[in-house]
């Protein structure tokens, strides 16, 4: 189907099935909320334990020169892609069992910024713009306080050097693929509303209201978060390559071929690195950032859906995907790896 799933939600909620997932859409998008601002890029201190009644307290050493510090609310990065008002909503968790082996990172020359790549994959970024010093060989990095606490167990001089990020399409300081992931979990907490239909768009760089999208559009604004395009470079392709589109008409159509699935297929193709559709692939793992397609009506031939890998994962153990559903859902992460057959999978080279 071109941009919606509604005679899969028709039959679904005849039987009085509910999708997975929109319960846990409403809730991160509460949690993200709720978060303090970090604006500021400031993290609350933990609260101080009162002594027990009849019991002394027990006496503490001298103040360390860099406290415990609570972890921070926010990035708090300089991020160029789309909607730079959900910044300071927007945070990544780094796994709790991280060893200084199985981390590597950069600090951009250019940028007041550090990239931390956990097992070869670029995964969260940090700024260098704080004010709790942490020396790592001969680099003396800023940190904010919560930064600081988190990565002084994992940087040593051997897995800390300096380089510029690379792919980084939109020059931002952040590789493109971690760019992708920003962006989809941008759209996460924007739960924008499933509203599908031909619109008419502005070209380029055209986007429908923010308020509502569908599975395709999750895509759209994932990937012009790291400076690509996709409306233009779709219709481009189309013009270089009429061959590649059989299901596109004339010179096709800006306003609605990038958002659907079947037409998006060839030029992922083309462009994009296609990895292995196998989720147990050893040599070919599912990262963040990764683009999925999904075969949600078996009886057709073909992907209908898809979405984004996100970093965090569900009760299955895999990694969630970031998409909008089908008519009544917002966007949000969902255990799709779980439960739907994969067709396809893309990164961004």
């Amino acid at each position: 189907m071109a941009i919606s799933l509604v005679g899969q939600a028709r039959d679904r909620s005849k039987a009085g099935w509910t999708p997975p997932g929109a319960a846990g859409s409403r809730f991160l998008l509460a949690a993200a909320l709720g978060l303090a601002a970090c604006a500021d890029g400031r993290a609350e201190p933990p609260a101080a334990s009162a002594p027990s009644p009849g019991h002394p307290a027990t006496p503490t050493a001298p103040t360390a020169r860099h406290p415990a510090a609570a972890a921070e609310t926010c990035l708090g990065v300089a991020d160029r892609g789309i909607w730079s008002d959900l910044d300071d909503d927007l945070q990544l968790t780094l796994p709790g069992d991280l060893t200084p082996d199985r981390v590597t990172a950069t600090v951009d020359p250019a940028r007041p910024l550090l990239v931390l790549a956990v097992d070869g994959w670029p995964t969260k970024p940090y700024p260098l713009t704080g004010a709790a010093e942490l020396v790592v060989g001969d680099h003396r990095l800023a940190l904010r306080p919560g930064d600081r606490a988190e990565l002084a167990p994992l940087l040593t001089a051997a897995n800390l050097t300096s380089a510029a990020a690379t792919p980084d399409r939109d020059r931002d300081g952040i590789p493109d693929p971690l760019d992708v992931l920003l962006g989809a979990r941008k759209t996460a907490i924007n739960a924008d509303a499933y509203v599908g239909g031909y619109e008419s768009l502005r070209y380029p760089m055209g986007d429908v209201a923010r308020d509502h999208g569908v599975c395709t559009d999750v895509v759209v604004r994932a990937l012009r978060n790291a400076g690509v395009d996709l409306q233009a470079e779709l219709h481009a392709d189309i013009a270089r390559a009429p061959r590649s589109y059989p299901m596109v008409k004339g010179r096709g159509d800006p306003n609605i071929d990038h958002r659907r699935v079947k037409t998006l297929l060839p030029y992922l193709r083309r462009h994009l690195d296609q990895r292995s559709a196998a989720l147990d692939d050893p040599a070919d793992p599912v990262r963040p950032g990764d683009l999925v397609l999904f075969d949600t009506f078996p009886s057709r031939s073909g992907p209908d859906h898809i979405g984004v890998v996100s970093d965090r994962r569900g009760e299955h153990g895999h990694l969630l995907v970031i998409n909008n559903w089908t008519d009544g859902s917002v966007t949000g992460e969902m255990d799709l790896l779980a439960w739907v057959p994969v067709t396809h999978r893309f990164r961004l080279r």
